[in-house]
């Protein structure tokens, strides 16, 4: 069948940066556990399944700055495999536990097999580097992957001062090249929040193009003609691609789309929160709370109470028939599309990438599937990715994209609200701050880099540095540089957008509180006491050690 146009997926891989060395009793590090074992471990395993099936496919991932430093942090690691061997240790007893029923049972082996096949991957196959399996996947051409802001901080909040966008794009960036070893092309912006203040940055860093909504795009001025269906470029030339509402609605939707199957399993039927409480105890969190354990034993069944065993094939069956349902929506949608447009049509679909395993169970599978007949199947279209896109077909309707998030109604309402309003005079007097202290230290860094030449020429004469080294201004400027680089690490923590949305969803709120306020605070003792001259050396110690996030960080970013 001849090509029409294309379909682009993208995934936006994230979690905020959750690090805690001083306690294992956090339990928001088990976001990231979770993901690894529900998302981004079967998204690989099924990548590497379509490469040695020789299925030409594409896809695009956002890996979000905090996300890659969890991912390579040697303690979280660590407790990943912790996290896994107790589950492991669970799904034996399970095993036991089970024998009255061969349904449940089934699964409880299932659980078991699967479980001590993450660890198997994650230390033999994986050697504990995630990051380096999905590098391979961009370096092999299949897989694109691109950036985010900093630590996700909403531009269109953050904007009133510039200079704290341009450091979110700027660190994004960085953080990119130091994993991957090639610039970015494109970026997810953080929450899709679309300003035209951030296009000359995006710009200025080598970016080419983002994700925006839907109506970031069709309220663009003028309007574009062909809608989402093809990308546009603002006057600053930065290029946007808009999400198709028709397939979004197909797969994200808990309610009408492909996730709702009765087949699939249920997200909230979890045996931490039903098996006897004393059995389960070792196996929650540590404060007794009963909390998703990951094993669960039950379909969605239907809007009932009385749920049934969850059967791994028949949600095979059902994420197969509606792969195939989707390739017949798209190929419909393109017919239809390519009849009025001069180039081919593009349908991009961003969602999460925790979607995709960790909410919807059977989601890897089903993409699993559905990229096999793309490849295989009588379909008027391919997957490509955005950048390769923008390569074939790059004369791009000149359009200015209207200011646009995608929370919900579509603006700031989710990040700006009487929940969490306080926020923001803290936010915005910060980032105040911080380019003050850029500019009034601008030369710590430069004059300790003097030094160290110096010392360097010393070395290389064998004479000594002592003179050098032991001097108070050596010692200060190392000192003012560490607190000044954690200051900005404070900063771009405390400006992760994940914080204000847990507020406003009511989901984990006293940890989102806790951290803006821990954040804020070491921020501003930081503040003051480089203005005063007196650096508390053990705080500062205190807090690289728990705020570890972006260890090459430079706070002249601000300037």
């Amino acid at each position: 069948m001849q090509k029409k146009g294309y379909v682009s997926f993208v995934l936006h891989a994230h979690l905020p940066f959750i690090h805690h060395p001083e306690s294992d009793d956090y339990l928001e590090e088990s976001w990231l556990y979770e993901a690894i074992s529900e998302t981004y471990i079967p998204l690989l395993k099924y990548f590497k399944k379509l490469v040695d099936e020789k299925v030409n496919f594409r896809i695009t991932m956002s890996m979000t700055p905090p996300l890659l430093s969890m991912l390579d942090s040697k303690l979280l690691q660590q407790k990943y495999i912790k996290y896994l061997n107790n589950l492991i240790e669970l799904s034996k007893k399970e095993i036991k536990r089970t024998t009255f029923n061969s349904r449940i049972n089934k699964l409880s082996n299932y659980y078991f097999e699967r479980y001590s096949e993450d660890l198997r991957l994650f230390k033999d196959v994986f050697k504990c580097d995630l990051i380096t399996q999905f590098k391979h996947f961009q370096d092999i051409g299949v897989l694109e992957i691109i950036t985010c802001g900093a630590t996700h901080g909403y531009f269109p909040i953050l904007y009133v001062n510039e200079k704290t966008v341009r450091a979110q794009i700027a660190v994004g960036v960085q953080t990119y090249e130091k994993y991957f070893n090639r610039k970015p092309k494109g970026i997810w912006l953080p929450e899709c929040g679309y300003i035209p203040e951030a296009d000359k940055y995006l710009r200025e860093f080598g970016l080419e193009y983002a994700i925006v909504e839907s109506h970031g795009v069709l309220f663009a001025n003028p309007t574009p003609i062909y809608g989402t269906l093809a990308p546009i470029v603002s006057p600053e030339g930065f290029t946007v691609f808009g999400r198709d509402m028709e397939s979004s609605r197909q797969v994200w939707s808990s309610i009408s789309g492909y996730p709702a199957d009765y087949n699939y399993r249920d997200f909230y039927k979890d045996i931490g929160y039903e098996a006897d409480y004393e059995y389960i105890k070792p196996y929650i969190a540590h404060n007794g709370a009963r909390v998703h354990t990951g094993i669960k034993y039950h379909r969605i069944t239907g809007n009932t109470d009385d749920k049934d065993i969850y059967d791994v094939q028949w949600a095979k069956d059902s994420a197969e028939m509606q792969a195939g349902h989707f390739l017949d929506s798209r190929t419909a949608q393109i017919e239809n599309a390519s009849k009025y447009m001069h180039t081919p049509p593009i349908v991009l679909c961003p969602y999460d990438a925790e979607l995709f395993g960790h909410w919807w169970y059977e989601g890897p599978y089903w993409l699993y599937i559905l990229f096999k007949k793309i490849y295989y199947d009588k379909c008027n279209f391919e997957l490509i990715t955005p950048s390769e896109f923008m390569d074939k077909y790059p004369e791009i309707q000149q359009c200015t994209p209207c200011r646009s998030s995608w929370g919900a109604n579509g603006y700031s309402e989710v990040w700006l609200n009487s929940s969490n309003d306080y926020v923001h005079r803290h936010l915005h007097k910060a980032g105040d701050r911080m380019c003050e202290l850029a500019y009034n230290f601008r030369n710590v860094k430069s004059n300790l880099e003097n030094l160290e030449q110096k010392i360097l020429e010393l070395k290389n004469q064998k004479k000594s540095i002592a003179k050098i080294t032991s001097t108070k201004n050596y010692k200060n400027l190392k000192l003012q540089l560490r607190a000044l680089n954690q200051a900005a690490r404070e900063l771009l923590l405390l400006q992760s957008s994940d914080w204000l949305f847990i507020i406003t969803n009511n989901t984990m709120v006293d940890y989102a509180h806790r951290r803006i306020k821990d954040h804020i605070g070491r921020f501003t003792r930081l503040y003051n006491e480089l203005n005063s001259g007196k650096i508390d050396k053990k705080f500062l110690e205190e807090i690289e050690l728990k705020d570890n996030i972006f260890p090459d960080i430079d706070y002249r970013i601000y300037l």
